[in-house]
């Protein structure tokens, strides 16, 4: 395509595929990828690639791991790239000013949730919380603050009664690939202007304690029934019975 960008793509859960593999076929370049670095997982404790690392490998896409990007080196690395955009989804990494700045036209990040609404680490799973109707994804300018950019483009979604928090977050990864490739051409012409955040708004969502996942009895049995949703796939509600330790799924 006439108009396409060099984009850096930065993700390392599943949450991140369906945006990478979205942008694998837009036709845009992609130029790297950066993810986590390589972490034990299963019973071997082997190191094992990020989901995201797994399709860059066999999409033939340069892999960057830093454990880090606070360093002077790791920055001038990757402006080195000479990115028109960096694209952010669940990375995992702080990306200081240095790296916000590098790319012609800043970093842009999949947010699972309705922005101001659950700014922060565990969206999907507090709006489930606290019973929400409805979330959706944001595609937000990246700046200094904890998700508090500007918003180029929502997209909103009911939240099932029943529904638990991993499938709404395989709906909502989805539903952030097709916000960002409909954002995208007019990120890139400068045709979409992004809105700022009303601040007053902002709720955080706190990233998950598997202490929340105890249930309390006492509680009313619809509160039980969301904790049970939220906490599905991780960390799993739980309570004691005479000596077991039982998970609730649903």
């Amino acid at each position: 395509m006439a108009d396409a960008l060099r984009i850096l793509f930065a993700g390392t859960p599943d949450f991140s595929v369906p945006a990478f593999r979205a942008l694998l076929d837009s036709g845009h370049e992609l130029i790297g990828v950066y993810t986590q670095p390589d972490r034990p997982a299963g019973r071997g404790r082997k190191l094992a690639p990020s989901p995201v690392k797994a399709v860059a490998k066999i999409a033939g896409v340069p892999v960057y791991q830093p454990a880090s990007l606070k360093g002077e080196a790791e920055q001038q690395a990757l402006a080195r790239l000479r990115p028109d955009l960096m694209i952010v989804v669940a990375y995992g990494l702080l990306l200081p000013e240095p790296v916000l700045a590098a790319p012609r036209l800043g970093c842009v990040n999949i947010h699972a949730s309705l922005l101001p609404r659950w700014r922060g680490a565990a969206p999907i799973q507090r709006a489930v919380l606290a019973g929400d109707a409805e979330t959706g994804v944001c595609i937000m300018q990246m700046a200094k603050g904890l998700d508090t950019g500007p918003v180029y483009l929502e997209r909103r979604t009911p939240i099932e009664p029943d529904e638990p928090a991993g499938d709404l977050h395989d709906r909502l990864a989805l539903l952030g690939a097709e916000a960002l490739l409909a954002a995208l051409p007019g990120i890139a012409d400068g045709s979409l202007a992004a809105q700022p955040q009303d601040d007053g708004l902002a709720t955080y969502a706190h990233k998950l304690d598997k202490a929340e996942a105890l249930i309390d009895w006492s509680e009313p049995a619809e509160a039980i029934a969301r904790r049970v949703r939220a906490f599905n796939p991780w960390p799993v509600a739980h309570t004691r019975f005479e000596d077991a330790n039982l998970r609730l799924w649903q």
